[in-house]
């Protein structure tokens, strides 16, 4: 039994006509390719992924099917530099005013809150992780 297989063209353009995630949208476009009949080595070069990625890709749409190859499996990555205890207070501090806290500043600018976890936390952090840790809520 070759790759794909028991994955059909239609149901590959139905996933892809419902997804937005451009991870998703390419996996989709690679599959769908290899179907009609493209070459690994020409799905390589044409969308810059290694051999061992593109068959990873393909594996997965066969023995997970299309919405389980679509999913990025979790990563752990390193542990947050703030715990849940500091991020709960960073909340409060926040949920203040920075002239509350000492800054001469009527309004929280992601500038400001990294100088201010680095101030009260000891921890440094870009200016673009504070504005995820930010977006997600702290």
């Amino acid at each position: 039994m070759g790759k794909l297989d028991g994955v059909s063209a239609d149901d590959l353009r139905e996933a892809l006509s419902r997804t937005g995630d451009h991870k998703a949208v390419r996996r989709l476009m690679v599959a769908l390719a290899y179907k009609d009949g493209d070459s690994v080595d020409r799905l390589c070069r044409l969308y810059g992924i290694p051999k061992s990625t593109l068959y990873y890709w393909l594996d997965r749409f066969d023995t997970r099917g299309i919405d389980g190859a679509l999913e990025d499996e979790s990563r752990p990555g390193r542990p947050p530099k703030l715990d849940e205890s500091a991020r709960e207070s960073l909340a409060d501090d926040l949920a203040h005013s920075p002239a509350e806290c000492g800054y001469e500043s009527e309004e929280w600018t992601p500038e400001l809150v990294g100088e201010h976890v680095e101030r009260e936390y000891g921890v440094e952090y870009s200016t673009g992780h504070v504005r995820r840790l930010l977006r997600e809520g702290l």
